[in-house]
């Protein structure tokens, strides 16, 4: 983890902002780069942006819905749990949550239309849930006189707690409420453990329209404009205690919600006429979210076994912008019983563009409704440049039909690590979006690696699709920022935070049913 010095910045400008940007850690929510959909392309791995001719292609390389022949609509739901220790409520702590939850996860439509004797124009929609942010995350670990209050006291010893800045939060209004003494500073208590329980939920959900055509069957074109909700919600609670009887407790409360669009473009081509080898390409814009949070912490403080309580809360609404995504893919059939496909995603996360609404509103003539200016928030997007890594994305998949109505598929994800090794949530930036925290807590977390495998039947113009999809992240849990002294003067605020190993274990069970016409 690398050292912190904290800088006094000048807060200029920022006292006077009722509205707020997101942060780092918390803009990673946004991305949508988990698998689901039909229980064909999951259990294939996702690896169809070349193959197509499935209603999922349309959430990255639009031109697959050109491969369409006949007209379609299918619906997907199933469910989710999650496994493993950090998944159980065993930490001492009272925190809501299930780890095994039911989800309606797919739903659309294509419209085949012949244009000419080898030329199709065909229309489609498509829902999906892109994020599914059902989680339990719980954890615990020693702290060697460090805490959470001990950052806050060494913020305030170094002017964050200054009228206007936007280092000063939540978490450090409430713990100076009790620990702020009449010499002018802040007292703060050493912490010997702590235990964490968190549970999130809600989802993202894409609806997506799309068209697509090809011509003379070897270049397929097409194009999906996608409408994203966002429906976050989170409970976290954080506990420490120390040896002279000190206890805090500190209960976050969190909603994201807010809308988004973008726009994808995709080709799929065949380069030889008498093979069905294909090469797909896609682009997709940023997602351009307008999002409001609200946020409240409560903190029970128990210093000497009197126990004092004080609360604050936040609501803002900002604005982000997720990266360009790129995608290349390749396809092929063997016959008419073996399908192949693999697909390469690339990401770079560290040019998600944090925005603060600046308070001028306008009316869209065209839209019949009211939106706001913003403008980038540097401090928070050079803080993300500097933790976020560009993410990488390989898709694998295999679909084998030993008999016409029946298919046997396999497939495997590898996403890399989205966070630098040293990344960590900087608390002490003069952005909004650590102005408004009401947490301190982050986790880097690591690779993810996903295996998928599924069957399917068909029965006339009636089908039907099974998959299982086990995910697997490890990650490194962190209960606040590290403080580095940058002088023998200031050693008395040392506070060093390791990590927590934690994982997240998710199994998927998906059902498809459908209907072609």
């Amino acid at each position: 983890m690398k050292s912190k010095y904290f800088l006094l910045l000048a807060a200029a400008g920022l006292a006077s902002m009722s509205t707020s940007a997101q942060e780092t850690y918390q803009d990673t929510k946004l991305m949508e780069n988990e698998l689901n959909g039909t229980a064909r392309y999951v259990g294939m791995g996702g690896a169809m942006e070349a193959l197509g001719a499935d209603l999922s292609t349309m959430q990255s390389n639009p031109a697959g819905i050109g491969l369409f022949r006949k007209s379609q609509f299918a619906i997907s739901g199933g469910i989710l749990s999650q496994s493993g220790d950090n998944a159980k409520k065993d930490k001492g702590l009272d925190f809501k949550g299930d780890a095994t939850n039911a989800s309606f996860d797919q739903v659309g439509f294509v419209w085949a239309s012949r244009t000419g004797r080898n030329s199709w124009l065909n229309l489609g929609f498509n829902y999906h849930k892109s994020r599914n942010f059902d989680q339990i995350l719980s954890t615990s670990g020693k702290l060697n006189n460090a805490s959470l209050n001990k950052l806050s006291a060494a913020k305030y010893a170094n002017g964050l707690a200054e009228k206007g800045s936007m280092a000063w939060n939540a978490v450090d209004d409430s713990y100076a409420k009790f620990l702020a003494n009449d010499k002018g500073g802040m007292t703060y208590y050493n912490a010997t453990s702590y235990a964490f329980g968190q549970h999130e939920y809600g989802y993202i959900g894409e609806y997506d329209f799309n068209v697509s055509g090809n011509i003379n069957d070897r270049v397929f074109l097409g194009a999906t404009f996608g409408l994203h909700d966002v429906n976050y919600r989170g409970n976290k609670l954080y506990a420490e205690n120390d040896a002279t009887g000190a206890l805090s407790d500190n209960y976050e409360q969190l909603k994201i919600d807010g809308t988004g669009f973008d726009v994808k473009f995709g080709a799929i081509f065949r380069p030889i006429a008498e093979s069905p080898f294909r090469i797909g390409l896609y682009v997709n814009t940023p997602v351009f979210y307008d999002l409001t949070m609200r946020g409240a912490y409560d903190l029970t403080f128990y210093p000497a076994n009197n126990g004092s309580e004080t609360g604050n809360s936040s609501d803002y609404d900002y604005k982000v912008y997720t990266p360009w995504k790129f995608g290349v893919s390749l396809g092929n059939t063997f016959g008419n019983n073996l399908a192949m496909g693999i697909t390469y995603e690339y990401q770079k996360y560290g040019a998600i563009d944090n925005r603060i609404n600046d308070g001028n509103t306008y009316y869209d003539d065209w839209t019949g409704s009211y939106y706001s200016d913003s403008n980038s928030d540097d401090a928070m997007n050079n803080d993300t440049e500097l933790n976020l890594k560009s993410v990488h994305l390989l898709k694998v998949g295999l679909e084998y039909k030993p008999i016409p109505q029946m298919a046997i598929r396999v497939g495997y994800n590898y996403m890399s690590p989205q966070f630098n090794d040293n990344a960590y949530r900087d608390g002490s930036l003069q952005s909004p979006g650590v102005g408004y925290a009401t947490s301190a807590d982050y986790t880097n977390w690591k690779a993810t690696n996903r295996f998928t495998c599924g069957i399917g039947f068909t029965l006339d113009k009636f089908f039907a699709d099974i998959a299982y999809q086990y995910s697997s992240t490890k990650g490194d849990f962190y209960p606040f920022m590290s403080y580095y002294p940058s002088s023998k003067e200031d050693e008395t605020y040392s506070n060093i935070a390791d990590a927590s190993k934690v994982s997240v274990n998710r199994n998927q069970l998906l059902f498809t049913i459908g209907y072609r016409f």
